[in-house]
């Protein structure tokens, strides 16, 4: 297989944009066999943006040790014949951080990329269209250079700006996005955690049927492969008059356990005074009261109950059942419009005006009926005292005992931040994930490289987790009118 210029399209050298490696530390070594190329201009706006406490000075600073320990021992010559990447998975181990000078002691039989820093002019002339010589411009001017002198590689400008993309084709230069922090190709692909089955289920299945109570839980093994793909703690549904609502619990070749699912739409089984709507609030508050699931991914457009069911789930185990010790709240700090600016206070107080919506929701749930003031006075002060708000920037080395964290906004954080918070949870606490993928704010975060797209595709095998995605709105009828329309 040849591209139209005629080249092997498997001998490419890519060029990388300075995004590429802010938003991916170890993109140095995701490209397998490939060569890679760094023009001078992106080490100099790496070392401009390694100052800071940012998640993107932190990742610059990171991409600094991964080279230096590249370059380390290297001299002119074999800096201009370009060191040799390590192999994730042949005996390195840059991306866990042990690093070993950039050495190749991997099988000789499999091919391995190099990594060309510049060390020469390649200046081109860009056309007189092409206005200015900032760092993108000089990008460009290199990579045509690197066309030109290297006809033996098809030279592929990688970077997540759009617009430099852009640039690049009008150049005939050929770009590409990043892709390897993709955990999906498409968003519609994503885990629902829930699965339909079919209007004769139980004529199918009701006749190699076993059933016992475990505690206060009823549970069926159907001796018979109940969904084609079935995944843990996943949830199943039958609609009409023989309706049927549970979780897979186990399942093998040729049987599948599950759990009847509380219906927790009937008042007798309401949490903290909220009863669920609709079947998959019904299967939320399923996942989020059980003890044996230690994190649930709740998924949903605004007005589908995620916040509301999250809380309640959260003040019952807390306050009443006392589960966990307190209730932990964080979410990511992302304007949606401009800045305000500084925010006075504490800790708390500062974290409060990003959490209006997770107050609005407490206002519904903790408001006596029949208190008067002084029982919402009360209701006030103890809640204080339960319920903590924290910030993401001091989450790193605390470990959370017998706690319920709810992570609020969730599709704004990256896969490396996510990873940073769970394993934050200690012994006993239990954390809860919410957000809605089409509304991202982060810079180069996208529905298929989000953090929470990827803890819902790698936590889906594990049995300790839950996942369910909300599509019903709950809100209101003008709120639902304007989902659809708007």
């Amino acid at each position: 297989m040849t591209t139209s210029s005629g080249l092997d399209p498997k001998l490419r050298l890519f060029v990388l944009d300075t995004n590429v490696l802010m938003h991916d530390p170890g993109a140095l070594f995701r490209f397998q066999e490939h060569d890679l190329y760094l023009p001078m201009v992106v080490l100099e706006e790496l070392d401009a943006g390694k100052k800071g406490v940012s998640e993107v000075a932190r990742n610059v600073r990171q991409v600094s040790r991964f080279l230096d320990d590249l370059i380390d021992d290297a001299n002119r010559e074999s800096i201009d014949a370009g060191l040799l990447l390590p192999r994730i998975g042949n005996g390195h181990s840059y991306l866990s951080g042990n690093g070993n000078n950039g050495h190749a002691d991997a099988d000789p039989a499999i091919p391995s990329g190099r990594l060309y820093l510049q060390t020469q002019n390649l200046a081109n002339e860009l056309p007189a269209y092409l206005p200015g010589k900032n760092a993108d411009n000089s990008i460009l001017a290199t990579t045509l250079s690197l066309q030109e002198s290297r006809q033996d590689r098809l030279v592929t400008l990688v970077s997540k700006d759009i617009n430099l993309r852009i640039k690049a084709r009008v150049l005939g230069i050929q770009a590409e996005d990043y892709y390897n922090d993709r955990v999906l190709d498409d968003a519609d692909l994503l885990y629902t955690g829930r699965e339909a089955l079919a209007g004769d289920f139980w004529h199918t299945h009701g006749k190699n049927l076993e059933s016992w109570q475990g505690g206060e839980r009823t549970f069926y093994r159907f001796n018979t492969p109940l969904i084609e793909y079935p995944h843990p703690q996943q949830c199943v549904y039958a609609e009409g008059e023989e309706s049927f609502e549970g979780i897979v619990k186990d399942f093998n070749d040729k049987s599948t356990t599950v759990q009847l699912a509380t219906d927790f739409r009937r008042g007798h089984n309401s949490v903290w005074g909220i009863n669920a709507r609709n079947v998959e609030q019904n299967f939320a508050l399923s996942l989020l009261m059980d003890p044996d699931v230690d994190i649930v991914t709740l998924l949903g457009a605004a007005g589908t109950g995620k916040t509301l069911l999250a809380l309640a789930a959260g003040l019952h185990q807390t306050l009443e059942t006392r589960r966990y010790r307190e209730i932990i709240i964080t979410r990511n700090t992302i304007s949606v419009g401009e800045d305000i600016g500084f925010l006075p206070g504490t800790e708390e107080e500062k974290m409060a005006p990003w959490m209006g919506a997770l107050m609005d929701n407490l206002e519904v749930l903790t408001q006596p009926e029949n208190g008067g003031e002084w029982g919402r006075a009360a209701t006030g002060d103890l809640l204080q005292k339960r319920i903590k708000l924290r910030s993401l920037n001091f989450m790193r080395g605390r470990t959370f005992l017998n706690r319920y964290i709810i992570l609020d906004e969730a599709q704004n954080l990256t896969s490396k931040q996510m990873k940073t918070l769970i394993t934050r949870a200690g012994p006993g606490s239990k954390i809860v994930c919410l957000g809605n993928i089409s509304q991202i704010d982060t810079p180069y975060l996208s529905e298929t490289t989000s953090g929470l797209t990827y803890v819902v595709e790698r936590f889906r095998h594990w049995q300790h987790s839950g996942h369910i995605t909300l599509s019903r709105g709950e809100r209101s009828r003008l709120a639902d009118f304007a989902s659809e329309e708007l």
